[in-house]
Parts: C-alpha cells; structure tokens; sequence
C-alpha cells in the first residue's frame, strides 16, 4: 500500500516529544473509509483470524486497551493502521517497503495457497495459510506491549514464527524512544532506533542505510534483528560493500534502486528534507548534492529547526510546492508538473500523528492527531488515545457518501478544490489554521482541568517520578523509569478519562462546524465557475 511517513526523536521535535506519522494512501483506483476508534480489552479477539491470509492466531489473554484506524467496510480484513495502548505506546503499521529479487529467492514471501481440487479426490492439495502483514500487524501487537523495544521484538517474534507475504515497516514509539522495524523477505527483518537527534524519512522504499550488525546480534543498545541474520546475508552474498569496513547497508543489500523508485519514491524524501533542511546543502539545479532521483537521501538526518505538529502535517501534505513538480503550480511544465508522485495524493485515506509528551502525566501523556482524507485540502486535529470512547464524527464513518462523517466530507471537499484550486486555496488554508488553533487550544484547556484535578497519593508520586525521569533525561542524568504497570494504572484513572473524552468530543464538534462551513464556501465557490453558468440575471 503507499505510504508515506516520517518519525521525529525527541530532541529534535519541538516539544521534547516522540513523533511518529504516517500518511496511509489506498492503492491505485480504490479508496478505503477509514474510522478512529478504541479497542477494549473485552472486545480484542482471543483468536484472530486473518482474512487475506487464511491464517489463525492465538493471542494473549491479558491485552492492553488501545485505539485503531481500522477500515469501515472490513471486506479485506481490519487494517489498524495508527494508534496508542494504555501503557502510552503508539505503533504506526505499516510503510510498504521495496525489495529485491536476490532477497526473494534467498527468503520467499510467505503468501496463501488456496486449495487445488476437492477434498478425497486425486490430487487434492489443502489450503496452506499465508504469513502476517499489514491487515493484521496493529491488532495482534499493540496491545501486547509496553514499550516501543518490546514492540520491535513482539513483531520480530511473529515475524519468524509465521513470516510474511509482504515487504513493510512499521513505527513503534514511547516517550523516551521511537524504533523503526523493516521486514527482509519472508521471515526475516531488521530494526534501529532513531536518533533521538534526528527525523527520519521513508517513501515507499527500504530506508535504513546504516545497520550494526554487532550491535543488533549483541548488545541491542540501537539495533536489533533477526537472529541469524548475519547468516542470511553471507550465505546469500546479499552484502554490497566493497570495502570490508564498510558499514553494512541494508538499503542496498534488501532494497531496491529501480527506475520506478525515481518516479514514485526517492523525490518524496528529497521533498521532505529538502523543506526540513533547506540551508544544509543544494536542493536544486545542476549542482544540487541531491536530486529527486538520488539513492543516497539519508534515512535519517538532523533538522535545521525543531520540528512542530505543524510541519509533519505540510511534509505529508505536500504535492512539490515551489518546485517544478508541483501539479498545482506554475514553475515547469505540463511535463515536468506531473513527473513525479506527490505525497499529498487524491487516494489518501488517513493521517495519524502519534505524539507522546513526556512533561505530561501519564493519564493525558499521548495525543492522536487525525486527518482524513486528501492532505492538501484536509485539516490535522488532535484527540486523547487514552478514553473509552471517540467522537461519533469520527467513528462513525458509513461506506455510504455522507456529509455527516468527517472521512467523507473531507473526500467531497478534496474533490471540488482540486478543479479550482487557486479559488479554493485561500479558504482551505484559513480553515486549517482555524481548526489547527482549535486543537492546540483543546490541548491547553485539557491540559490544565487534569492538572486541577489532582491525584492520589500513588498517582502522584508516580506522576513526580515520571517528571523527575523527564528533567533528568533532559540534563543526561539517570532516574528510575516508571514501571509499565504504574503507567497503565495512571492512565485508567476513570475521571481523568472523562475530562479528555469530553475534551475530544469538543474537538469534533467545532470540527464539524468548520468543515461544514468550508464545504458550504468552496462548494459555492466552485459552482460558481461551472462551464454552463451564464452572467445574465434570468428575473
């Protein structure tokens, strides 16, 4: 599926936050309704089934409450996609990667076999399952962990025992690290820690251009894998270094650098640190230290600036702005105007903005900020994982057209700007800074009600330990973290969950209110210039 998604460390977000976002985009003619929601324990299968697949699972009997981005019409199964569990871990699954057919041929994907013939007759062969993959990742992890590591190797686990029919990568985060894991054919896969210094970009492509190979078979302190992984990549001479102190290259060894990556995935990252670092080097014309079509944009790289909400939002709505390549613009040509694949595409079906704040209690810790719908015409607005219930607005999304749901009228809006959208613009950019301001503001007001509210005296020498582990990673001193077991029990506080819960259901209210009254500007606005108007009155 493509996708786009970059992960901020948190000493280069703004705030001291992880991040870690994902445009998810359906595939090429479809479009897939998507609803926000929260999974109960009570409600989690025990045994989950996975459609596309054919595979079974038994799953743990102790999981974790946890929000979803699942599909409204679940025909090919559930696709999570984004979301936070009560020990305040976010897990963004998955970015469909790129491979090779080295890799392939060393580690087959694992995909299903339908059954050939009928059952007693010659030459029957039975239904063989296929492997794990992106329908079915969030559903049979996140509720499982409690901290972004544990994520990593819950996932490595699974990956091994059942293997996989596709290539991805998935984002887990916690308030102190994010990781970033990449599947490695059928059963094997690799994952690294991002610095917390640093962001990291990934379009559609096999990132990860550096890897430990000791570090991942040892201590683990930033790398981990597969376990015989080193194996894997001599026994198939997967390895391309030509000098053995190289630092090995998983991009090049498991990846791909083919002609479609140039059209379809390299210019994404190059438009993304190109707006994120635009002073570090040249960007453009012929001497530019990286072009669109350059294999070597690093995976991750330290931002000129710390990195807003705002920004992760404008990187992953972005259709090439101020360059060439933009559909929308003026630069370039016919040509050159539709060379490249925008980020911000017509078939985007979700943004999920996982921030996970440090400063703040648990309880109120982690924020969900959603999109749906066409980046470039939508607005990004935050929520509270950590409540028993999402806005109607939100959830109840039909596979029916309805202006009554925030996926659809974001899609209707997308398509009426995008045949005008120089008349459009102007209202598309005051209504995503209004609401934008909104949701800071719900934020704030949030913020303060459970700071009134006041804890127990467990909750809040809890609470002191946390901040006191913020302060002291912050001065790089060295404090006992929270036990995973305190953090969950902060965040099950009922009344703290009532105050966010309400706080959420503002949101979507105010949010409703402008996306109706946007829809009602540019829907007028767009009729205006229909080709069967005509300028006289007809009184």
């Amino acid at each position: 599926m493509a996708c786009t998604t970059i992960l901020v460390g948190k000493d280069a977000s703004y705030d001291g936050s992880t991040i870690i976002a994902r445009n998810e985009d359906s595939a090429n003619g479809e479009f897939n309704p998507k609803r926000f929601i929260v999974v109960k324990p009570e409600e989690q299968p025990r045994e989950y089934k996975s459609v596309i697949a054919h595979l079974t699972i038994d799953l743990p009997d102790n999981p974790l409450q946890y929000t979803a981005v699942p599909n409204a019409d679940l025909k090919e199964g559930i696709w999570g996609e984004a979301g936070v569990n009560e020990a305040n871990v976010a897990m963004s699954a998955t970015e469909t990667l790129t491979t090779n057919e080295r890799v392939l041929g060393a580690d087959p994907f694992v995909e299903y076999r339908p059954a050939v013939g009928k059952e007693g007759e010659d030459g029957y062969a039975p239904a063989v399952p296929g492997g794990i993959g992106e329908e079915d990742f969030l559903t049979i992890v996140l509720p499982y962990i409690t901290t972004a590591r544990e994520g990593v190797q819950r996932l490595g686990d699974l990956l091994e025992e059942y293997g996989t029919y596709e290539m991805n990568g998935v984002a887990f985060s916690d308030a102190n690290e994010i990781w970033w894991l990449e599947t490695v054919g059928g059963h094997h896969w690799i994952a690294k820690r991002v610095p917390d210094e640093a962001y990291v970009t990934m379009p559609n492509q096999l990132g990860i251009d550096e890897f430990d190979l000791d570090d991942a078979l040892g201590d683990q302190e930033n790398h981990m894998c597969s376990e015989d992984l080193a194996e894997f990549i001599e026994t198939n001479h997967l390895d391309l270094a030509v000098e053995s102190t190289t630092p090995f290259n998983p991009r090049d060894a498991f990846g791909s650098h083919s002609d479609a990556d140039h059209v379809y995935n390299t210019p994404r990252a190059w438009v993304m640190q190109r707006f994120l670092n635009p002073y570090d080097e040249v960007w453009d014309g012929p001497d530019a230290d990286h072009r669109p079509e350059s294999n070597d944009i690093p995976w991750a790289r330290q931002p000129e600036r710390k990195v807003t909400i705002e920004d992760v939002k404008y990187v992953l709505s972005s259709h090439f702005q101020g360059t060439p390549y933009d559909p929308y613009g003026h630069l370039g040509d016919e040509h050159t105007r539709h060379m490249y694949r925008p980020i911000g595409i017509n078939r985007q079906s979700q943004l999920a903005v996982m921030q996970i704040r440090p400063y703040r209690p648990q309880a109120s810790r982690a924020l969900q900020w959603m999109a749906y719908g066409s980046n470039p015409f939508n607005t990004l607005v935050p929520f509270y994982p950590n409540v028993d219930t999402t806005p109607k607005y939100l959830e109840d999304t039909t596979t029916r057209v309805t202006t009554e749901n925030f996926y659809w009228a974001n899609r209707v809006i997308a398509a009426l700007c995008d045949s005008d959208f120089a008349g459009t613009s102007n209202a598309i950019e005051r209504y995503q800074e209004k609401t934008g301001a909104m949701g800071h503001r719900m934020i704030i007001a949030a913020d303060e009600q459970v700071a009134r509210l006041g804890l127990t005296d467990g909750e809040e020498q809890a609470e002191v330990a946390a901040e006191a582990e913020f302060e002291a990673d912050n001065a790089d001193g060295d404090v006992q973290p929270m036990e995973p077991a305190e953090i969950i029990e902060a965040t099950r506080n009922a009344e703290v969950r009532g105050i966010l819960a309400a706080a959420n259901q503002t949101m979507a209210d105010q949010l409703k209110a402008e996306t109706d009254k946007l829809l009602d500007t540019v829907l007028y606005t767009v009729s205006m210039k229909m080709k069967n108007g005509f300028n006289r009155s007809d009184n």
